[in-house]
């Protein structure tokens, strides 16, 4: 399939490619739409394709034996899902699921690897963002020990704010839904604790979030003299 150019320069990866680089990677994608609350990819399954959101929200999580999960990352536009399976020819090591409607892109294994051995900028695209991954859990590690459980959503709401945000004229709309089960599992806190936090800094008019679960952010001032 041909995609469109204009939604496959939204992708990271595909940034400063040239026009013959991008005409070359149009003709390998592919689409597909996910309705909310299903697995994009599951935990155990062949690494064959590598996927790239357009619009929605995904979950990366790690399924319990008691049915419960753990949540590991949210990703939304822009974003790979995938790859690390696909680089490796290993088994898929956690499950994503939407966590709303969700527009994709889809790549087959094979012409992936083409790709990354082809196209250096696409493959230095990968690289900085695997570095940048490793960096940001880094700094989430070493902040988080220091921080109460309102700081460590405050610097979790600002990171997510800085990769997913557009300015609005009420403040900086994070791009993406956040249940506050799954805000609590990033931060390490009970739904309880999280719950009660949120709802402190709505009062306080720090930020307000609409009935689909995305989050503006009035006040991201207020939210760095927590993390300060």
């Amino acid at each position: 399939m041909n995609y469109p150019l204009e939604a496959a320069t939204r992708i990271t990866l595909f940034k400063g490619l040239t026009p013959s680089e991008m005409s070359w990677v149009c003709q390998r994608l592919h689409t597909r739409q996910f309705p909310p609350a299903v697995d994009v990819v599951t935990e155990g399954e062949p690494s064959d394709l590598v996927y790239f959101i357009l619009d929605g929200t995904v979950k990366v999580y790690l399924p319990q034996m008691d049915g419960t999960q753990v949540t590991l990352n949210i990703q939304g536009p822009g974003d790979i899902i995938g790859e690390l399976g696909v680089i490796d020819q290993a088994e898929r090591s956690a499950s994503v699921i939407t966590l709303e409607a969700t527009s994709t892109l889809w790549m087959a294994r094979s012409h992936f690897l083409e790709m990354l051995r082809t196209i250096p900028r696409a493959n230095e695209n990968l690289l900085h963002s695997l570095v940048e991954r490793v960096r940001r859990t880094t700094r989430l590690i070493r902040t988080f020990a220091a921080l109460d459980v309102p700081g460590r959503i405050a610097h979790q709401l600002l990171l997510l704010a800085e990769e997913y945000g557009q300015n609005t004229p009420q403040g900086v709309l994070i791009r993406l839904r956040l249940p506050q089960n799954d805000i609590a599992e990033l931060v390490g806190a009970s739904r309880r604790r999280a719950n009660q936090v949120m709802v402190a800094f709505k009062r306080q008019g720090i930020l307000s979030a609409d009935q689909g679960g995305h989050i503006t952010l009035h006040c991201p001032d207020a939210l760095r003299a927590l993390v300060d």
